[in-house]
């Protein structure tokens, strides 16, 4: 069994790079500060799953959905890497194949609020994102009645809610898209 030394100073992007995989947890990276949490539990991945396919399937071709894809927010020092889950890119991001996408070329990214995140989902990582110029923000909430919420940025680089669903949510940017918000942890 390898163990895995914990850094005790702030990490540099290059030190995240070197960091071994784990898929057994969720590992972000926030002012230099290594972020771990539990993987998502069933319904929250199943959620992400369809709201990924759902929007790709709706989505242009110049534009897709990826799911649990890192993203660089802030690459000053100490940098930021977030793994939203799901982000709406550039098809031609997506064909590079880049180990993570940087924040100027995602036009969307979605949370799922899980019980440990609420806090970071709806205060922290607006404030991100919308620092990073990242011009859409979905959250969303799957406690009954589960609901969308789609953010806009406005010109003082803040997030402004433009729409929220329970049932189906029609919205139309980055591209016109209809989300059946029920169906997200339906089984089919």
């Amino acid at each position: 069994m390898s163990v895995m030394h914990w850094p005790d100073h702030l990490l540099t992007l290059q030190e995240w790079d070197a960091l071994p995989e784990d898929t057994s947890r969720h590992v972000e990276l926030a002012e230099g500060v290594l972020i771990v949490a539990p993987r998502p539990a069933p319904m929250h991945q199943r959620a992400a799953l369809r709201l990924a396919s759902l929007l790709d399937e709706q989505l242009p071709n110049r534009l897709t959905a990826l799911q649990d894809v890192d993203v660089l927010v802030s690459a000053t020092t100490p940098p930021t890497v977030r793994a939203p889950d799901v982000v709406v890119t550039f098809n031609a991001v997506a064909e590079r194949n880049p180990t993570r996408i940087n924040a100027s070329e995602v036009m969307l990214a979605v949370e799922i609020m899980s019980p440990g995140s609420r806090l970071q989902d709806r205060v922290q990582k607006p404030v991100e994102y919308a620092e990073a110029g990242i011009l859409y923000y979905w959250l969303v909430d799957l406690e009954s009645p589960a609901s969308l919420t789609e953010f806009v940025l406005n010109d003082d680089n803040h997030y402004e809610i433009t729409t929220t669903g329970t049932d189906v949510a029609t919205l139309f940017e980055p591209a016109p898209v209809t989300i059946d918000v029920r169906a997200l942890t339906a089984r089919r």
